[in-house]
């Protein structure tokens, strides 16, 4: 599961090209993902458009650290451990995967090819799967 450098490279330079927009980009993730799984809206507080801030400034950090996974060891435990305070599942992270993908396609356009979204899908992967596991969050 361990992204090659040229997938890593593809993941940061288009993570990089969203950064001009990130509140938008932001914005548009949680509307993914809410009409997916509209129940997953009261995990979240009303600011979305903070939370998304939050989200996207993350994701910036943890894409920089995905080929150091003990630099980022302290990060995912922290990550996985709120988010099992505020109720998210593991079966969570399949919706949030899909919004994300859904608003990198939004975001890059053309330039959002099958490479790139195995690219993404497997950092997702890894990310969440570091989260879920060092965090404890729960299956259901």
């Amino acid at each position: 599961m361990t992204l090659t450098s040229a997938e890593l490279d593809m993941v940061r330079t288009s993570l990089d090209r969203l950064r001009s927009e990130f509140d938008a980009h932001s914005l548009y993730f949680y509307q993914a993902l809410f009409r997916r799984e509209p129940h997953l809206r009261e995990l979240f507080r009303e600011d979305l458009a903070g939370q998304g801030m939050k989200f996207m400034s993350t994701l910036g950090v943890i894409v920089e650290k995905l080929d150091d996974a003990d630099a980022s060891a302290a990060q995912y435990t922290g990550l996985g451990k709120k988010h099992t305070m505020l109720g998210v599942k593991a079966a969570d992270f399949a919706p949030m995967a899909e919004a994300l993908i859904d608003t990198l396609r939004e975001g890059l356009g053309a330039d959002f090819t099958p490479e790139l979204e195995a690219a993404w899908r497997k950092a997702y992967d890894q990310v969440a799967s570091n989260m879920i596991r060092r965090g404890a969050i729960p299956d259901t």
